[in-house]
């Protein structure tokens, strides 16, 4: 028998505790500057993570999927959102309120181990994405997003369909424009690397982008 991956472990814990509610594409879960009193789960689904600056410029910081958590920052002291997370396809989150957080990784330690682990390896994604950001190339950067949002290198299985993935939110990601992600998406379906089948199919041979110097 296989062993029962720490994300679905995680997943199931904090489902058997919370609500489950959903939400439908273009909901928004949360805003920022709203207060910081829960975290949620993902159960399905796809989330936008985005920030506004003073200047009224919006970025694309992270997207979510199954097993990822959000808000989960409100757990260290944040008191209110500093970014809003919202749906871009039908969503499945369980909302669990932060004193019942709070109480199951004081009383369960597995629980606790799982939730270490989880912000642990959410911490040096993000110290990639940064790498990524400073180093590479428009074209890699979104060689390696399209390849991280088919959760190529994620245990279990790769979705080799995206739904629901706009360019905009694309070069929100990248860091660079609509149009340059036009002219690289284009580029890669013409090589095989992904193809438009009911959704952004993506292929592994894709890696050859990052691979290549």
């Amino acid at each position: 028998m296989k062993p029962i991956p720490d994300s679905n472990i995680l997943l199931a814990t904090i489902a058997r505790e919370g609500t489950n509610v959903p939400f439908r594409k273009g909901q928004v879960i949360f805003s920022q500057g709203d207060t910081a009193d829960a975290v949620f789960a993902i159960q399905k689904g796809k989330v936008k993570v985005t920030v506004i600056s003073k200047q009224n410029k919006e970025a694309v910081v992270a997207i979510l999927t199954v097993g990822d958590l959000l808000g989960e920052t409100c757990l260290v002291g944040q008191a209110v959102r500093v970014a809003t997370a919202s749906a871009i396809n039908e969503c499945s989150i369980v909302r669990l309120a932060k004193p019942a957080m709070m109480r199951l990784l004081r009383d369960d330690g597995d629980f606790s181990r799982l939730v270490l682990s989880y912000v642990l390896t959410r911490n040096i994604r993000i110290e990639e994405d940064l790498v990524d950001q400073l180093f590479n190339s428009s074209e890699k950067r979104l060689a390696r997003i399209l390849l991280l949002l088919a959760n190529f290198g994620k245990e279990g299985k790769h979705e080799l369909v995206i739904p629901d993935i706009n360019q905009e939110t694309l070069a929100g990601l990248v860091g660079t424009t609509r149009s340059r992600v036009s002219f690289f998406m284009n580029k890669f379906r013409k090589l095989g690397f992904i193809d438009y089948n009911g959704g952004l199919e993506v292929h592994s041979s894709l890696l050859n982008v990052l691979l290549h110097d």
